[in-house]
């Protein structure tokens, strides 16, 4: 379904800066962030059987990966562990159901399958895991980038599993259960010759990026630095869809787009006009992890952390991640992550033996 772009170029100039000089591009959600402080933490994106008989959709990519993007995922399951299932707070098992948020909005982390209804991705995979570990039934529920932190902390969604990192500001709120490393990836089209790897490098380019996102964080810091050294900052741009912001890059509307590293590479390897030019890790210029975001306190975090470690140890875990073509970004151990430890638990390694 085509939806109409929503571009939004709010121009509004940085403390500081000459009227006369290009100004960088504030977040929209700085427009509205009077509504709900919550609104700042929103980052950095089985629900159904197929009907009997229906035939996958699948995408050979080049990176050797074959996606199955249909509604009849097959998902990797695992059996309940009674130990885990016993730890579960009451209020949340008392219905038999995990509900997790998701914002199905970018392959391969959650999107909606052929059939434009059924959420898949391997954020929803993982989740399965651990309702699996856990003897829940997954109830997936898809959500807007900007609502699941208000939904979160109202008890609407018990679990978030949509690429969020854990930053300081959402430590303040919520809990977290490492399962992922955190990149960004910046994409042009093929024929650029782009090389990103800091501030300079963006210097009066038109970037696309998610409002509220890490990612948007990192672009405005960025363009803060560029500002200091009296020079052009990138002009940011904000898209309704991800369907929009693929369709401004790869017609010249816009010059780069910042956006989390397995949609880029998924592009990619998928895509013949598109390429990865830079990457930056999503908690720049310190280091984050990707994690299952729950409510802060409410002991669900400690629980679910068990359930990525069994998921790990018995190689489930594994077998998502490259099922999704994203084994780089494996980690060796989930660890909850609190405000209380947070800047002192170790981000570790990826199995791949790259620091966090």
């Amino acid at each position: 379904m085509s939806i109409r772009s929503t571009l939004r170029t709010v121009r509004t100039g940085i403390p500081g800066s000459s009227a006369g000089r290009r100004n960088a591009v504030l977040p929209a959600v700085v427009l509205v962030g009077a509504l709900s402080g919550t609104l700042a933490l929103s980052a950095c994106s089985d629900p159904g059987a197929a009907a009997s008989g229906a035939q996958p959709a699948t995408t050979a990519a080049r990176n050797g990966v074959v996606y199955n993007t249909s509604q009849d995922q097959q998902r990797i399951r695992v059996d309940k562990d009674a130990a885990l299932a016993a730890k579960v707070p009451a209020l949340i098992s008392k219905d038999g159901k995990l509900t997790v948020a998701t914002t199905a909005g970018a392959i391969p982390l959650s999107f909606h399958a052929t059939d434009d209804k059924t959420p898949i991705g391997v954020e929803v995979d993982l989740a399965q895991l651990v309702a699996d570990k856990l003897g829940l039934d997954l109830d997936t529920q898809v959500t807007s980038w900007e609502n699941w932190p208000l939904k979160t902390q109202s008890g609407d969604f018990e679990a978030v599993f949509s690429n969020v990192g854990i930053n300081a500001a959402r430590v303040k709120l919520f809990d977290f259960s490492s399962y992922r490393a955190a990149y960004m990836g910046f994409e042009a089209k093929k024929s650029s010759t782009y090389n990103i790897k800091s501030a300079d490098d963006i210097s009066g380019l038109k970037i696309s990026v998610g409002s509220g996102t890490n990612q948007e964080k990192i672009l405005i810091a960025w363009n803060k630095e560029l500002e200091a050294k009296g020079k052009a900052p990138a002009v940011l741009q904000y898209y309704s869809s991800d369907a929009d912001t693929i369709l401004a890059l790869s017609s010249g509307r816009t010059d780069l787009n910042l956006a989390p590293y397995p949609s880029v590479t998924y592009r990619e390897n998928t895509r013949d006009d598109l390429k990865v030019v830079g990457k930056v890790n999503a908690g720049w210029p310190s280091e984050t992890l990707v994690a299952a975001t729950t409510l802060k306190g409410n002991g669900l975090a400690p629980v679910i952390t068990d359930a990525l470690n069994s998921a790990i140890k018995d190689g489930s875990y594994a077998k998502v991640l490259k099922r999704w073509g994203l084994s780089e970004e494996a980690l060796p151990e989930s660890k909850t992550v609190t405000e209380a430890n947070f800047g002192t638990a170790p981000a570790g390694k990826t199995e791949a033996g790259k620091t966090q």
